[in-house]
């Protein structure tokens, strides 16, 4: 969700199927050409890409992780930090410092008053964003080739020079206690939303909304605010990653000039977390609302991510998210929506990136007349036959084909792969797993889908429902 500076809460933690899509959708491939490589080539040709073509990664001696992913198209380069620490890494009793941080990171220093990096940008014709997730946060900047070095400068300035004041921050804290009151208190689906993670994610700090809870949000201070920022963003807890049209060696020099100046301040130390739970008993919610135009209801599981999941689950999980929601094609489009006619639109989500474990989510809205009850059990239904009969050769190879050519498509955007790069390696994953990935969904089977079906999606659901208010069931 967008929210005031162009800066964006990433809601909870995206699968590379997911981001490779979004690359996908941007990309300036032709129809024509997507539709070929779709339809004509087998999953086994896909199996040897390789995401980011020639990525080479170096440390500097205080501990900052660098990774340079070439792309020679264009004389631009698109510039992260991304800093590994997120929502899910606050103290209890303190939600939304770290997106309340991220604001913040753009209030000036000493050498760069406010306004003036963003400024500086703007007369460049370069673009800037920064997100806040619940393992990391990440700030970039996409210019021209030969401002590169402008770019490190700035961002490495306030890597180690912030200055905040009271003055600055009681408004800032103000502009996101209404940033919450318009995108989450006034919309009744991200509040369901807050509520459906609050019940899977149990003992979990996923279960704690990114922007923060209102009570909480409202006693931030200067001080929490410097604490988080003198703890966390220091050069050893940070990545940097440049794509674009430069060399190994260029960004080394102007990496060693600019962010290798920055002293290591902290040691913050292994990202460690409590387990989520999985509790029994029937776990239900339901939130009616004037303002609900379109009924909906999901339906959630725990599941592994890629970095904790034993073998080749994840990739697994992956391929059964596409088979069941993926699309006009999928099972559940397919029975809801053109069979039984009960659905207007249906799918599912699989998220995969995640330090800790995940959340696989089925969402359906009803067609007129119908309940939200005849789309959970439609969908219970169609879960429970892949659980017995497993997976079709031909709907494997399709998903397969599908989230294989969207990989190879993600390669158009060189800031699509910097994302790819910095939310994996920032979650858990490594360089090598992330360019395997092509070769790790090639090698997935339809016993291995029928496995993770059976091993996850067999528990009852954390279940939650939209209604409206002329809805008069419960």
């Amino acid at each position: 969700m967008s929210f005031v500076r162009n800066r964006t809460v990433v809601r909870r933690r995206r699968s590379l199927a997911v981001l490779f899509a979004a690359a996908l959708a941007a990309s300036a491939a032709p129809a024509a050409l997507r539709a070929e490589v779709t339809g004509a080539a087998s999953s086994a040709e896909f199996s040897d890409v390789r995401i980011g073509g020639d990525v080479s990664a170096f440390t500097l001696d205080n501990g900052l992780e660098v990774v340079v992913i070439p792309d020679r198209r264009a004389p631009v380069v698109t510039h992260m930090v991304w800093y590994k620490v997120g929502a899910a890494d606050e103290e209890p009793g303190n939600s939304g410092i770290a997106h309340f941080l991220e604001h913040l990171m753009f209030k000036g220093t000493k050498e760069h008053p406010a306004g003036e990096f963003s400024k500086v940008i703007a007369e460049l014709g370069g673009e800037e964003n920064a997100f806040t997730s619940d393992d990391y946060t990440a700030y970039f900047q996409r210019v021209a080739k030969e401002h590169l070095e402008t770019m490190m400068q700035f961002e490495a300035d306030r890597m180690a020079n912030l200055v905040l004041t009271d003055e600055v921050v009681a408004p800032e804290r103000d502009v996101v206690l209404e940033e919450r009151r318009m995108r989450v208190d006034n919309d009744p689906s991200a509040r369901l939303g807050e509520t459906l993670d609050s019940m899977l994610f149990v003992n979990h700090p996923y279960a704690t909304p990114i922007i923060g809870w209102p009570d909480e949000m409202a006693r931030m201070s200067k001080e929490d605010a410097i604490a988080f920022y003198d703890r966390y963003y220091t050069p050893n807890n940070a990545i940097l990653i440049v794509a674009g049209d430069v060399t190994a060696e260029e960004v080394r020099t102007l990496a060693e000039k600019t962010y290798g100046q920055v002293a290591r301040r902290a040691e913050p130390g292994p990202r460690q977390r409590p387990n989520a739970q999985d509790v029994p008993g029937l776990r239900t919610v339901t939130l009616r609302d004037a303002n609900v135009k379109e009924p909906n209801v999901r339906q959630a599981w725990l599941v592994p991510s890629y970095n904790t999941a034993e073998g080749e689950e994840a990739p697994a999980l992956d391929l059964l998210s596409q088979i069941l929601g993926g699309g006009a094609n999928s099972r559940l489009y397919t029975k809801l929506v053109i069979e039984d006619g009960i659905a207007s639109s249906i799918g599912c989500w699989y998220r995969g990136t995640a330090l800790d474990r995940s959340s696989f989510l089925i969402y359906g809205v009803p067609k007129s007349g119908r309940d939200l009850d005849d789309i959970a059990e439609a969908a219970r239904a169609v879960i429970d036959d892949i659980v017995k009969n497993g997976v079709t050769a031909d709907e494997l190879e399709r998903a397969k084909k599908t989230l294989l050519a969207q990989a190879i498509y993600a390669q158009d955007s060189q800031s699509s792969l910097a994302r790819l790069f910095g939310a994996g390696l920032t979650s858990g994953e490594t360089i090598e797993e992330i360019r395997a990935w092509p070769k790790r969904i090639a090698a997935v089977t339809a016993e291995d889908v029928q496995a993770v079906a059976a091993r996850y999606l067999t528990g009852t659901p954390v279940t939650a429902y939209l209604r409206g208010p002329a809805d008069n069931k419960s």
